[in-house]
């Protein structure tokens, strides 16, 4: 029979007397898996246990079923405790002015991430021929606030110095090399001209001397003609082979150019490479540094290390500005909306709340790693304001107020709260007649 606020069983205790020792281990089990038994529902966890409990229990109280059950006292409000409240009550527990629905929840698990950041990564070496791996000689540590143009990192750059005065040297090399062979075709092209200027001589020579026909004898005049002929024929191969010999010098000019031209691309490439040696940071900010695969652990890099280009060493962030990204399970999107309050807390720092709200919502979904079937939503929530304890990578639990009319949210009534009324019909394994 029943008397005051507990129920006392009459006769040997059946299957209901047996349920309340399952309740109270499945309200220790929901607060072991840090789900707050105030009707959080997890969305990481895929799983409504803290709900599922709440309802169960406002169907114990209001049906009486928890037969040879005291109701013992708890320092959870209202979950068998030394009152029993409806499941409408139940479910407005906890309410705050940013969230009036209280337990009604949507709790999402994501990692804290910068607004604005830079990444650093080590240099790729222009040109061919340079180390694939480059060597730490100057790190900043992690945590340091930087300003724009300060040192971040420093490889050691003596073989991207000794390149680059290599490749000058083959440059200034080029450069006399080019100035020696215009000297030379100089002196040629004076010798040249002065053997054409001999042929003409030569040729105007033998024309005067066939003026002379007349009062030769024929066979004079007639090897005067021959000598002309043969003066024109010398002065004519003289000019081919000298213009020819031009063509020949410009392209021996232009071949030693191009070789002066490429060197000094490479010597470009070679300071250009040393200069990468030294990275500054583009924005003001604080370092984080990253975990790399080194020598089969993760962790960070070091002075004195060998890193390979490319490799993503560090990022400057700017910790005035932070929000937090959640994949959200494909069954909770339909709760939430661009523009909803969050209240976010810290994982680290459990007793530092702070407010927020959903400021982007993916259409699309991507495929989780658990199942082909299951899909996961990427969300961005905002923080309002700035606090040294937000920090990159942190983990961080947001809450989002569900409301009203909201799928498996009960109103002032109780109704629709995982099925069960304010009668105690609907309840999971719970028969009206037991009342």
């Amino acid at each position: 029979m029943r008397t005051g606020r507990s129920v006392v069983a009459a006769g040997e205790p059946g299957v209901e007397g047996r349920l309340c020792p399952i309740l109270i281990q499945l309200i220790r089990s929901a607060r072991t898996i840090r789900m707050r038994v105030s009707g959080v529902y997890d969305s990481v966890m895929l799983t409504r246990v803290s709900a599922f409990v709440i309802a169960l229990t406002a169907s114990v109280s209001a049906n009486g079923l928890a037969a040879g059950c005291v109701a013992p006292r708890s320092n959870t409000p209202g979950i068998l405790g030394r009152r029993a409240l409806p499941a409408g009550r139940l479910a407005r527990l906890g309410a705050t002015p940013d969230f009036p629905h209280g337990l009604l929840a949507l709790r999402l698990h994501g990692s804290i991430e910068p607004v604005r950041s830079h990444p650093v990564v080590v240099p790729r070496l222009a040109g061919s021929g340079g180390p694939g791996t480059l060597v730490i000689v100057h790190l900043v540590k992690a945590g340091t606030r930087v300003k724009r143009g300060d040192l971040l990192i420093e490889f050691d750059r003596q073989a991207q110095i000794k390149a680059a005065h290599d490749r000058e040297a083959e440059y200034r090399d080029f450069v006399e090399q080019i100035n020696r062979k215009r000297g030379e075709q100089i002196t040629a092209r004076a010798h040249g001209e002065a053997e054409l200027k001999i042929a003409e001589n030569a040729v105007k020579s033998a024309e005067l001397e066939i003026l002379k026909k007349e009062v030769v004898p024929p066979i004079t005049a007639e090897q005067n003609q021959l000598t002309l002929d043969e003066a024109r024929a010398k002065l004519s191969q003289l000019r081919r082979t000298f213009d020819l010999r031009r063509k020949a010098d410009a392209a021996d000019i232009r071949a030693l150019e191009i070789q002066r031209d490429r060197a000094m691309n490479a010597w470009k490439h070679a300071e250009s490479n040393a200069d990468r040696m030294r990275v500054v940071s583009p924005i003001d900010g604080m370092v984080v540094l990253k975990s790399t695969w080194k020598s089969g652990t993760m962790g960070e890099v070091q002075e004195g290390e060998e890193v390979r280009s490319g490799l993503g060493v560090m990022d400057v962030i700017d910790p005035s500005a932070m929000r937090v990204r959640v994949k959200i399970n494909q069954a909770d999107v339909s709760a939430l909306r661009v523009g909803q309050p969050a209240r976010i807390t810290l994982d680290s720092y459990p007793t530092r709340t702070f407010t927020g709200r959903l400021e982007q919502l993916s259409q699309i979904g991507a495929v989780s790693t658990m199942s082909n079937r299951v899909r996961s939503f990427l969300a961005i929530f905002s923080i309002d304001g700035s606090d040294p304890h937000l920090m990159p990578d942190l983990a961080a639990a947001i809450d989002i107020d569900r409301g009203e009319g909201a799928p498996g949210v009960s109103n002032d009534r109780g109704e629709g709260a995982l099925g069960v009324d304010d009668r105690g019909k609907g309840a999971p394994g719970v028969d009206k007649s037991a009342r």
